[in-house]
């Protein structure tokens, strides 16, 4: 099982190879087949991306890899994932390295479907559809409608349908799927869907068994987290009431929430993450720009004064919070003043990590025909001042936290060639700076340990470790299993 893409995908993976090892399938390592230390695969599933073109690239690029390793064992190689449902029979046609192409409708059956292809019975190339048109337009009428359409990573059952990838630390547990913004430049609920929360019952019950799996840090995942819950009883405000209930699970000590819209941040929800022990404040807010033209014309909403007010009020509240976001760089009728408000947002609001993306059609996006298209050149020189000015930015405010505490959840041990490192509550997995240890800490992968900046390498933190923080809430021998 081979995953691109961001961490939603990566909860897919992990409840397709639950439903595969239920139905009696081995996952075997990426190292098998010719040249490898392990058995060749008799199927090879590529969980692809297919958000922007560099993801489509390196999903392709996967793809065929793939196909090279088992070529000489008579192994298949199947597609899956956001490029598969996007795609489907044109990414077959176009693809013939690939045996199968399948879609989101195939999951709850995959493992009869890699029979089949592995009896040369492979199914027809998956058929694309604008998955939006799936469930009804109301959220409050979909709970009854979504048991019949497949919704990737909600079907969680215990031991059967979600099995961990990795021995990690933190894993990342879906709050729910889909969207129903209308982003110009975003094709993703074309064929992610309508937005569809999962019950709190069920988030809370897989929470608690990742915390007896040995995670500490749980990464709450979906592609619009500030929506959770218009959808279920209660409507507004239950990612707020949830989280009190996550920070109780046993085990877990860091819930983190990713992918918030600024303008669907109610008080009580910067509240419960600024203020809820257990939870990190850390807020992902998906700014985008700072223009208000650009961001109309993007279809979202907000200003440079919206958005540092919102980040006003998180300080105000936790002065050490963390705030990262991305921004499109170069969209359709931007113009240098549209930019030049981009850099006075950033210089005033101090964020902790920013990513820069440069404009590119995507494929049915509304933007895709908007006029005023830039020069791909001028795209590329916007964004590398942007991604100057921020680094220099995030180095700043890494430096502004010298001699402060934080709590680092070590993911990687110190050996001879490689120092420990770890994350803050600030710092989410991958995508934003880490922690490095002095050596000789002595410790090991998924220890908590409070510690003391004491300098910076741009965006990184060097710390000096303090104290070693217990597991929180399991027995000392189930916590000794764990770890």
């Amino acid at each position: 099982m081979l995953t691109l893409g961001c961490a939603r995908n990566e909860v897919d993976s992990e409840e397709l190879a639950g439903r595969l090892a239920g139905s009696g399938w081995e996952l075997v390592d990426a190292d098998g087949g010719p040249g490898g230390d392990g058995p060749a695969p008799d199927v090879i599933v590529v969980n692809t991306c297919g958000f922007i073109e560099q993801a489509k690239k390196d999903s392709i690029d996967t793809l065929l890899a793939a196909s090279d390793v088992v070529k000489q064992s008579g192994g298949k190689v199947v597609a899956v994932g956001c490029l598969a449902e996007r795609y489907g029979a044109e990414l077959a046609e176009s693809l013939p390295e690939a045996d199968a192409v399948l879609g989101f409708d195939h999951y709850p059956e995959l493992a009869e479907r890699l029979g089949d292809v592995l009896g040369g019975h492979a199914p027809a190339p998956h058929v694309p559809v604008d998955r939006r048109t799936l469930l009804p337009i109301s959220p409050v009428d979909r709970p009854a409608a979504a048991g019949d359409v497949a919704v990737p990573g909600h079907a969680w059952v215990p031991d059967l349908t979600r099995t961990r990838l990795s021995d990690a630390p933190v894993a990342s547990l879906k709050l729910a799927s889909g969207c129903d913004r209308r982003c110009a430049f975003c094709a993703i609920p074309s064929f992610r869907g309508s937005f569809v929360s999962r019950p709190q019952d069920d988030v809370v019950a897989e929470a608690a068994w990742l915390g007896m799996q040995g995670v500490r840090e749980l990464v709450l995942v979906s592609e619009n987290s500030t929506s959770y819950g218009k959808d279920l009883p209660g409507g507004q405000g239950a990612l707020a009431r949830l989280l009190p209930r996550m920070a109780n699970v046993p085990g877990i000590d860091r819930i983190r929430v990713s992918y918030l819209q600024p303008a669907e941040m109610r008080p009580d929800l910067i509240s419960a993450i600024a203020t809820t022990p257990g939870v990190a404040p850390y807020f992902d807010l998906s700014f985008q720009h700072a223009s208000p033209a650009v961001l109309r014309r993007m279809r979202r909403f907000g200003s440079r004064a919206d958005f540092l007010d919102l980040c006003g009020r998180i300080r105000a509240l936790a002065p050490e919070a963390g705030i990262r976001s991305n921004f499109i760089v170069g969209f359709p009728g931007e113009t240098e003043d549209d930019l030049a408000e981009l850099e006075a947002f950033l210089t005033g609001a101090r964020l902790d990590a920013v990513g820069v993306f440069g404009y590119s059609d995507e494929d049915g996006t509304e933007a895709a025909g908007y006029e005023g298209k830039l020069a791909p050149e001028v795209v590329a020189e916007r964004v590398a001042r942007i991604v100057g000015l921020a680094e220099e930015l995030m180095a700043q405010r890494a430096e502004d936290r010298v001699g402060t505490e934080v709590e680092v959840l070590i993911e990687a041990a110190e050996d001879e060639d490689m120092e420990c490192t770890g994350r803050a509550a600030h710092q989410a997995p991958e995508v934003d700076g880490e922690c490095v240890l002095e050596r000789g800490s002595g410790l090991g992968v998924g220890d908590m340990v409070r510690a003391v900046v004491v300098g910076t390498e741009g965006a990184d933190l060097i710390v000096s470790p303090r104290e070693l923080i217990a597991r929180s809430g399991l027995a000392p021998a189930v916590a000794r299993s764990a770890r």
